[in-house]
């Protein structure tokens, strides 16, 4: 699935459909260069979540944590992470986690789980292109779902 979003409000429409198709558990990861919006999507679908006050950027905590209604959400941020074998030092436990929202993952290695969403995001002019890829049966039903919602932001990518 390839979107446009023109602007915040559109980022922030991505992030409540992409929470409303939601099942759980779930792992994504999200890439893009640096101020194409990984962090600002992860923040709109944890608030479509439920998550309340502060949702900070996990860039030099490298992980923050979020309680969700079926378990916790992890908002990870690899960018600053020279090796994978530094996410033993996370104290990352997959039993307790129910939403893995990954920056950077490529830098994880084989310490991370398979995502079941991958989603790519670039500038596009004054705004972002969006292309979200299942890795999984449980992505293809989540990208499904997704595809159904209503609210989802429907702008064609610019030159497509």
């Amino acid at each position: 699935m390839r979107l446009y979003l023109p602007d915040p409000q559109a980022m922030d429409l991505l992030g409540a459909a992409l929470a409303r198709s939601l099942a759980l558990p779930a792992v994504v990861y999200l890439e893009g260069d640096l101020g194409a919006g990984k962090s600002t999507l992860a923040r709109a679908l944890l608030r479509g979540l439920g998550v309340q006050g502060a949702i900070r950027s996990p860039t030099y905590t490298l992980v923050e944590r979020y309680p969700v209604a079926d378990g916790e959400a992890w908002h990870l941020d690899l960018y600053r992470i020279a090796d994978a074998a530094e996410l033993d030092f996370l104290g990352l436990d997959e039993a307790i986690c129910s939403l893995w929202l990954v920056e950077w993952p490529e830098k994880g290695g084989q310490g991370l789980p398979a995502s079941d969403l991958h989603v790519a995001l670039s500038v596009a002019g004054e705004g972002r292109e969006v292309v979200l890829r299942a890795n999984s049966t449980g992505g293809e039903s989540w990208l499904q779902r997704l595809a159904l919602d209503n609210e989802l932001p429907e702008q064609p990518v610019p030159g497509v």
